[in-house]
C-alpha cells in the first residue's frame, strides 16, 4: 500500500511516494514552476477570479496527474493522498469558494454572500475530485485545517514542524518563498502575517535563476580573490563547485559538477559577498555591471533590484510583526527559517541583507516543513486529530500587511535603499519621520544552528523526479488576429504562440511560463484588439 504527501507551493508542487507498511519514503517529484499563469500567490488568485475557478482547478490538476505519472505507481494501491498549502492554493484544488480570499471587506463579502467561509480540516474519497483525472478509487484525500483567512495548512507546518510552538519567550518563523508566511510567539500570543515577497527569493524572475534544484548554485563563499559556488546535485546535496573569478569569470579551477543557474540563496550569498569584498557600493549599481557566477550565469542590476525587492518585503513584514507584538527588537531570542531558502541559505549573509533579523539571539535552519507535515498525516492518519487541536490552541491575530501604516512605511525605506541606493542613516531618518523605532542594531555572534542539510530532508531511495516541462497549454479564439506577431515579440516569458487551426486563429499560452493577469502585455500590446485573455480553455 502506498500514500503520497503533497506540497502545493506557490512556486511549484513537490510530490513524495510513501511505502506505508515501511514507513518510509520512496520518491519524489517536484515541478519546476506552479502551472497556473502568475509569479506569485495574489497572481494565481486573480487568474482564477479573471477566468474561472473551474479552469484553475483543471489546470493544477491535470499538474498533479502528471507528477503521479512520474512517480510511477499503480494509483489503485494509493491508500492516502495529504495536501498542504496555502489557503488559495488548497481552494484551488479542492475547487471551493476563493472570492472572501481575494477581497478582504466585510461589505465586499457580505455583498457577494461568500462571509464565514469554512475551510476546516477535511477527509473525504478521491473520487470527489479525481474521476476522469486519476484512478484513485482506494484513496482518501487528507487537507488540514487553515487557522484563519489568510493562514493555512502551510503555515501551520512551519509553527508545528520547528520547535515555535514550544517557546516563551519572543520567537520568530518564517517560511521563506514567493508568499513568505511568518508568525511571531510571545508566551502564548501568536501574531502572523505574509509578505508577498515574489519569485526571486527563490531564484525565478532573476535573469539565470532557477528554482532549488540539480545543477543550482545555492551558496558563494570566497577563497582568495575568487569565489567557490556550492551547486546542488541529483539527490539535492551540496556539493563543491568551480572557483570563478566573479569580475572576469575566468574559471581557475573546474568542478565535476556543472551549474545550470543560481537559486535565491546564490543570489543572496553573491550579493553578501559583493558588498562585503567592496566589489559594490553603492546598491544596485555593479561595476562592469554583473558578478559572473558561471557559464552564462550572470546576476545583473535589475536581479539585485528584483531580489531586494523580495528582501525588503520580508524585512518589512518582520519589523512589522515585532512592532504588533509590542518586542523590542533587541529582545528576539529565536528566529527559524523554514522552505528551501530557510534550508540552503547561508544564515549569516541572509543576516547581513536583512531577509533574516540580524537581532535574532539564535536562528535556526529547516527545510520544506509543508511537505513534512503532509508526510506525518500520510503515514499515521490520527495526527490529523493532533493538528487539528493544536490549530484549536493558536488563538492568532493575522496582521494585513496589505493595510498596515508600519509595513508600508518600511517598505518604502526599503524600495529607495534597494533600488535607489538611498544611505542606511537616510533611511533611519525617514523612520523617525515616520515615528518608527530605527533599524535594529546587529546581535554579534548569535547561535547559528542548521537542522537540515537539503530542502526536503529525505528524497527517497529511488531519488528525485523532475516535471521539467508541464506542456499545459491554454488558449483562445483570436478571430480578429491579423498575424502581426507583436505579441509574441512583447511576452518576456516567451509564453505565447499564435496559432492557425481549422481555418481559425488562437492565442495559445504555456501556462507554466505565463505571468498573467498582472502582466496582460500581450493584450496590451495588439493593435486590433483580439485577444483579451478572458476566454480561455484548456488545449486538448
Amino acid at each position: 500500500m502506498y500514500g503520497i504527501a503533497l506540497d502545493l507551493g506557490t512556486s511549484g508542487f513537490r510530490a513524495q511516494l510513501i511505502d506505508l507498511e515501511a514507513k518510509e519514503v520512496l520518491k519524489t517529484a517536484i515541478t519546476m514552476r506552479h502551472p497556473l499563469p502568475g509569479g506569485n500567490v495574489m497572481d494565481h488568485l486573480d487568474f482564477a477570479i479573471q477566468v474561472g475557478t473551474d479552469l484553475a482547478h483543471e489546470i493544477m490538476m491535470d499538474t498533479i496527474a502528471r507528477i503521479f505519472e512520474e512517480l510511477d505507481v499503480d494509483t489503485s494501491l494509493v491508500r492516502r493522498l495529504a495536501v498542504c498549502g496555502n489557503p488559495i492554493q488548497l481552494s484551488l484544488f479542492q475547487n471551493i469558494e476563493i472570492r472572501d480570499l481575494a477581497y478582504a471587506g466585510e461589505n465586499k463579502q457580505r455583498k457577494l454572500g461568500v462571509e464565514n467561509v469554512s475551510r476546516d480540516a477535511r477527509v473525504f474519497p478521491a473520487s470527489e475530485l479525481f474521476e476522469g483525472i486519476a484512478d484513485l478509487p482506494n484513496c482518501t484525500v487528507i487537507v488540514p485545517p487553515a487557522i484563519k483567512h489568510e493562514i493555512g495548512a502551510d503555515a501551520l507546518a512551519m509553527m508545528i514542524k520547528t520547535d515555535f510552538m514550544d517557546k516563551d519567550i519572543p520567537s520568530m518563523v518564517t517560511d521563506y518563498g514567493t508568499n513568505a508566511e511568518m508568525a511571531i510567539k510571545v508566551g502564548d500570543k501568536i501574531i502572523t502575517g505574509s509578505a508577498a515577497a515574489g519569485p526571486a527569493i527563490e531564484g525565478q524572475g532573476i535573469s539565470c535563476g532557477m528554482l532549488a534544484s540539480p545543477g543550482a548554485i545555492s551558496d558563494v563563499n570566497p577563497e582568495g580573490d575568487c569565489w567557490r559556488v556550492t551547486v546542488l546535485d541529483g539527490l539535492m546535496n551540496e556539493r563543491k563547485g568551480h572557483l570563478i573569478d566573479p569580475k572576469t569569470g575566468v574559471i581557475t579551477e573546474p568542478s565535476e559538477i556543472v551549474a545550470k543557474g543560481v537559486t535565491g540563496t546564490g543570489v543572496i550569498a553573491a550579493l553578501s559577498l559583493a558588498i562585503e569584498s567592496g566589489i559594490i557600493t553603492k546598491i544596485p549599481e555593479i561595476p562592469g555591471g554583473k558578478l559572473i557566477l558561471g557559464d552564462k550565469i550572470e546576476i545583473n542590476e535589475k536581479d539585485i533590484e528584483e531580489a531586494g525587492k523580495a528582501i525588503g518585503a520580508i524585512r518589512a513584514a518582520q519589523l512589522t510583526l515585532m512592532l504588533a507584538a509590542g518586542v523590542e527588537y533587541k529582545d528576539l531570542e529565536f528566529m527559524y527559517m523554514a522552505g528551501a531558502t530557510g534550508a540552503y541559505v547561508n544564515a549569516d549573509k541572509a543576516r547581513k541583507l536583512g531577509s533574516c533579523p540580524n537581532f535574532a539571539h539564535n536562528i535556526v535552519q529547516f527545510g520544506n516543513t509543508s511537505v513534512a507535515l503532509a508526510r506525518d498525516l500520510v503515514m499515521d492518519e490520527s495526527k490529523l486529530d493532533e493538528v487539528i487541536e493544536v490549530a484549536k490552541k493558536i488563538k492568532a491575530d493575522h496582521l494585513m500587511m496589505a493595510t498596515s501604516t508600519e509595513f508600508s512605511n518600511i517598505y518604502v525605506c526599503e524600495l529607495s535603499y534597494w533600488t535607489q541606493g538611498m544611505p542606511l542613516d537616510m533611511y533611519n531618518q525617514m523612520l523617525e519621520m515616520y515615528n518608527l523605532p530605527s533599524l535594529p542594531e546587529t546581535y554579534e555572534n548569535p547561535g547559528i544552528e542548521k537542522r537540515v542539510a537539503k530542502d526536503i530532508d529525505e528524497v527517497g531511495k529511488e531519488g528525485l523526479k523532475i516535471v521539467s516541462d508541464l506542456g499545459i497549454i491554454i488558449e483562445e479564439k483570436a478571430q480578429e488576429c491579423i498575424l502581426c506577431h507583436k505579441c509574441e515579440e512583447e511576452c518576456p516569458e516567451d509564453a505565447i504562440t499564435i496559432i492557425e487551426r481549422d481555418g481559425e486563429i488562437f492565442a495559445n499560452y504555456n501556462s507554466e511560463r505565463c505571468l498573467g493577469t498582472s502582466c496582460r502585455r500581450c493584450v496590451s500590446v495588439c493593435p486590433v484588439d483580439a485577444i483579451h485573455y478572458k476566454t480561455i480553455s484548456i488545449k486538448e
